[in-house]
């Protein structure tokens, strides 16, 4: 049973970016292109991201530990924070420099569609790819030989963590990228308002919107554990539905192409009546 709810689990973080875009593309007629470059947006983004933040980490500037709260909240903010200015400011330069259409709450949608929708994927597919390995790993006895001694019965305990979870557990993951992605569509408006309103406070809004929200789901898993933490993230949820509606606009109207000018008029030209004599000089020409 444990097994099927894991797989319905990833199977919904897959699924759901998808069905959100479909939706999207059907209500609004927003295109699919703004879906992907929406995911290439985050993948770049993650490509200066994680390695900032590993740098970051191998300087010793962050806490060892998150025994105590000073240190919690130094690492959660620095997590929401990086996180925020890493994705914001490359959905704000996809915005400037590469989907310069994308000026329509539709469009906007259909970013952040992607953006949070391939976060989503990868997500489940490297906790899907994580779970089967320990599976594999644990009822392979050649492979299990392969590990130290002393750390079979890590690997061991860690699958049992996972399966001994009641059923409502394993669905977490896809809850949590529900209100994940549905937060990522406020952002893409948010950071959409700059251009909109020519206003780089929106920007500045949306880091910190993002850092806030990364940072409290650190502190509350945390403190307080995960069914804690979904519910205050699902808070987060509604307001940042309340962003996504009380920030639309009306489509913008489809420019109808100038109509082409009137041919003009014939000029009258003489008729001109073939003479015998250049009837004559034509079969020589």
């Amino acid at each position: 049973m444990n097994f099927f709810l894991l797989a319905v689990n990833y199977s919904l973080m897959l699924l759901i970016p998808i069905m959100l875009a479909i939706f999207i593309h059907r209500r609004t007629g927003a295109s699919w292109r703004f879906f992907f470059i929406g995911t290439i947006t985050f993948i770049l983004s993650q490509v200066f991201h994680i390695p900032f933040n590993w740098l970051v980490g191998q300087t010793g500037l962050l806490p060892d530990s998150l025994d105590t709260t000073a240190n919690l909240l130094i690492t959660a903010t620095f997590l929401g924070l990086s996180a925020g200015v890493f994705e914001e400011t490359a959905r704000y330069l996809t915005y400037r420099f590469w989907a310069k259409d994308a000026r329509s709450w539709s469009r906007g949608l259909m970013l952040g569609a992607g953006h949070g929708g391939i976060e989503s994927i990868l997500v489940g597919v490297l906790a899907a790819v994580s779970i089967i390995g320990l599976v594999v790993t644990v009822n392979n006895e050649a492979l299990m030989s392969t590990i130290p001694a002393d750390q079979q019965a890590a690997v061991t305990a860690s699958l049992s963590s996972v399966m001994d979870q009641p059923w409502y557990a394993l669905l977490l993951g896809a809850v949590e990228r529900v209100f994940a992605i549905i937060t990522h569509l406020a952002l893409s408006i948010m950071v959409l308002q700059v251009f909109l309103r020519r206003s780089l406070r929106w920007l500045f809004l949306a880091i910190g919107y993002h850092a806030l929200f990364n940072a409290i789901a650190v502190i509350t898993v945390t403190k307080i554990g995960p069914y804690a933490t979904e519910g205050i993230l699902g808070v987060f949820s509604l307001i940042s539905l309340f962003i996504i509606f009380r920030l639309r606009t009306a489509e913008p109207e489809p420019v109808e192409p100038e109509p082409l000018p009137e041919p003009l008029p014939e000029p009258d030209l003489p008729a001109l009546e073939p003479t015998d004599d250049a009837i004559d000089r034509s079969k020589y020409s």
